[in-house]
């Protein structure tokens, strides 16, 4: 789990302990610092990006120390076998990048997670965190409900067949659950349907198929509204038009307007 600074985020615990219920695990607690950003342009070699020059103060290091021991008290209570991995940080995203190259699962909040600087760095962060994560991420709000459904989003593409498939292997306790595995498609048949059917029908022992006949682009969050108590499973990187929109409005609409957990991979 990666927390920002001062943020200690509840919505994220919860779901390590509900899979911690489904099956022990070994939790690592990622803290990270705060940061001021003093954003400056730079160019060497022809090439011009950001740097960002974190400053941590004697109050900001109290509240990592405070968000530590919060996460050694709950995890003793709950039974949870845990580490704290909270060394220097100089670029948070490839520290997170190293974090997930040695873990099978990163659980990030979709509210917490550097919302200090605005809704605009903190939408920045969680994509360039989702495009460089080597292991799958769970995304969460801070409030949900436990997911009672699993909905996987397919639409031909290798990521999402691939996202399919690692949440099966990772998550098999989660695999019993009412499964919808939806598709959308602007030709009149779907991208090898009856290779993803053999495939999902072996590892959701109660899984339908449904066809968004609908434009995804307009349609697709009215119809996850319908669907409560439910996480969702993509793979947000496929260049498909409903990945792409998935890509697009996922983490300032579908996460915070929906409040369900979203579960992302990619190779």
């Amino acid at each position: 789990m990666a927390f920002d600074g001062k943020h200690f985020s509840q919505g994220m615990f919860e779901f390590a302990k509900y899979l911690n219920e489904k099956q022990p695990v070994l939790l690592a607690g990622v803290f990270l610092p705060t940061i001021e950003f003093t954003e400056q342009l730079y160019s060497f070699g022809g090439v011009t990006g950001p740097i960002y020059f974190p400053e941590l103060n004697l109050e900001e290091n109290q509240g990592v120390e405070k968000n530590i021991e919060q996460l050694k008290t709950l995890c003793q209570k709950q039974g949870i076998e845990y580490r704290v991995h909270d060394a220097p940080v100089q670029h948070i995203i490839d520290e997170l990048k190293k974090e997930t190259r040695y873990a099978d699962l990163l659980i990030a909040g979709s509210e917490l997670f550097y919302e200090n600087p605005g809704e605009d760095t903190q939408r920045d962060y969680l994509e360039n965190l989702l495009h460089k994560a080597e292991c799958p991420v769970i995304i969460v709000p801070e409030k949900y409900a436990v997911p009672e459904s699993v909905i996987l989003a397919y639409d031909g593409s290798e990521d999402s067949v691939y996202a399919i498939k690692q949440f099966a292997y990772l998550l098999p306790e989660l695999t019993s659950l009412k499964s919808i595995l939806v598709y959308a498609s602007t030709e009149n048949n779907v991208p090898d349907m009856s290779y993803i059917e053999e495939l999902a029908a072996r590892h959701f022992s109660d899984i339908t198929f449904f066809r968004l006949e609908a434009n995804p682009e307009k349609y697709f969050d009215t119809w996850l509204t319908d669907n409560k108590n439910t996480i969702l499973v993509a793979g947000a990187y496929a260049r498909n038009f409903l990945s792409e929109f998935l890509k697009k409005s996922f983490i300032n609409k579908t996460m915070l307007e929906h409040k369900l957990p979203i579960f992302i991979a990619h190779k």
